[in-house]
Formats: structure tokens, sequence, C-alpha cells
């Protein structure tokens, strides 16, 4: 008799397909659970359904505790594994360009997403590239909005996680230029999160055996059959460009072999949002990140 575990996405693209593949590739009815999967509503986070107890597990970012925090509160849910251990982000101009250089952004129309961390993590990727991100036109367009702005004819660049970049480049509408993941480095980028009592039970330690086996298979596994074990999830979206995008992350190292969140990648987690501004401290590792259920 398979178990119910309802799993929820913060945001839904390739970029988090260690958690998809987890889904879609029969990992977790191998260990007798039976997903359901479902998005957080607009304007809300997916650690929500986590607090409310309709989620059990779900797609965020350790940042996601710094508010909390920030407040001198506990954070209702813990970080206890990564998805992506870089930045999933690309920039996209109107032609290709081999010899891209950050600073060629300077006095141009950047269509930015201004997304919490995404905006964050560009201004990060601007300061280690050594650009002065006052030094470009930043254009705020609400993210749903940005790619048909691009396709019109706003901006110079333009700011997306994949596979919006890869599309644009199949419809030859523009050119990935540059990765935010690639500027930054490794860091604790996006994660799976629950609570502190979850993570005690046995639907945990089984759903973590899944999730591991789930993630080596889709570091070992070409992107092309990838792409089409998860091509159902995206039903929208050209199949080689599923796979052009998988391509990319794989290549850029977002998913690597070991699932910790480890205390380097939470240091740099916290320049970022240090650097903008956004945290008045530097918050402990324990507060926000707790061991994989499997293993504590």
């Amino acid at each position: 008799m398979s178990e119910e575990i309802h799993i929820q996405f913060t945001r839904f693209s390739a970029f988090y397909s260690p958690l998809i593949a987890t889904i879609a590739c029969g990992f977790l009815k191998e260990e007798g659970l039976q997903p359901k999967h479902s998005n957080a509503p607009v304007g809300k986070s997916a650690i929500d359904g986590v607090v409310a107890g309709t989620v059990h597990v779900c797609q965020s970012a350790p940042s996601q505790g710094f508010g909390p925090l920030e407040k001198g509160q506990a954070p209702p849910a813990v970080h206890f594994a990564q998805i992506n251990e870089k930045d999933g982000f690309f920039l996209t101009g109107r032609a290709a360009d081999p010899e891209f250089s950050w600073d060629k952004l300077k006095g141009k129309q950047v269509l930015v997403d201004h997304g919490g961390q995404p905006l964050a993590m560009f201004k990060y990727a601007c300061h280690k590239r050594g650009l002065d991100y006052k030094a470009i036109g930043a254009v705020d367009v609400p993210s749903a909005q940005m790619d048909g702005a691009f396709r019109k004819g706003q901006g110079d660049y333009i700011h997306q996680q994949g596979p919006a970049p890869q599309q644009l480049e199949h419809d030859g509408a523009g050119h990935v230029v540059a990765s935010v993941g690639e500027a930054i480095g490794p860091c604790a980028f996006s994660s799976l999160a629950a609570t502190r009592e979850w993570l005690g039970t046995d639907m945990a330690r089984r759903f973590m055996h899944a999730y591991r086996k789930a993630r080596a298979w889709l570091i070992m596994t070409p992107a092309a059959k990838v792409a089409e074990a998860e091509s159902a999830f995206f039903p929208e979206i050209d199949r080689a460009v599923l796979a052009s995008t998988i391509a990319y992350y794989q290549k850029l190292g977002c998913w690597t072999p070991h699932v910790e969140i480890t205390r380097p990648a939470f240091e740099v987690a916290l320049d970022v949002f240090q650097h903008s501004g956004l945290i008045t401290k530097r918050h402990r590792y324990e507060d926000v990140v707790a061991p994989p259920p499997d293993v504590a």
C-alpha cells in the first residue's frame, strides 16, 4: 500500500530536475510513496504549505530562512538537501557574442528578474565580474512579462532562468552570452525544505533514499534521455529546448553528487545577501540547515 507524499514547488522549471526526476522516474514509488505535486499559489512561498501541514516537502531556498531570523524568529522550516548548488539564471543578448564580458553591460538596457534572490544574485555576479550594477540600465518588468517584452524589442539583454533563454535561442530571438552561476560559483541556491518534525519520520527517510537515487541518475544520464523522462511535465516546451536546458545545467555543475547543503555554499549565500543589504548579520548555518533525514 503506497503512502501519498505532497510536494510543492515555488518555481517550476527544468532547473529543479533533481526533484522532478524523483517524481517522474518512479524513484518514490520504489520507496512505497505516491507523489502528488503542486505549484505554490502566486505571491506565496511553498514554505507556507509546509507550515500549514498540507505539504510534506517543498522546493525552496536556504535564503528563505533569513527573513524570520532578521526579525529574531526561528524559521518555521529547515533546509535539508540542496537541489542546485549554483544559480540557474542566464544572460541572453540579441546577437551571439563569444567574446562577451560583463563590462559590455555598461549603459545597456537589461531586463533583470527583480525577484528577491534572483536580483541579489545578479547584483553579486556583477560585483564578482568587476561591474558596478548602477552602471547598467536595469529594467524591472514583471517576471511573467519579461520574455514577451524582450521578444517585442525591449532591452539589449535579458536575465532569465532556463528553459526561457534556450527557447529564445531555439526561436532565433536571442543568444545566451553568460551564466550567473558561473560568475558566482557554488552557493546554497535552491533546496528541499520541511519541518524538523517531518524530518524525523520514516516517510522522510524513504523520500531521501529516492531523492539520492534520482540525483545520481540525473548526473549520469544523457540530457536527451532526461528530457524524454520529464517531457510530460513540460508539454509547452520543445523537447530539444528541454534537452538543451538540462545539458546546460549538467555542464554548469548545478547538480553535484553530494546532497548536503555545505557550510562553504551557505557562507556564499550570506555574502550575496549581505552585498545587497538584504540581511543585517551573518546567520547561523544550524538555524537554517538540517542534515538529510537518512543521516540525521
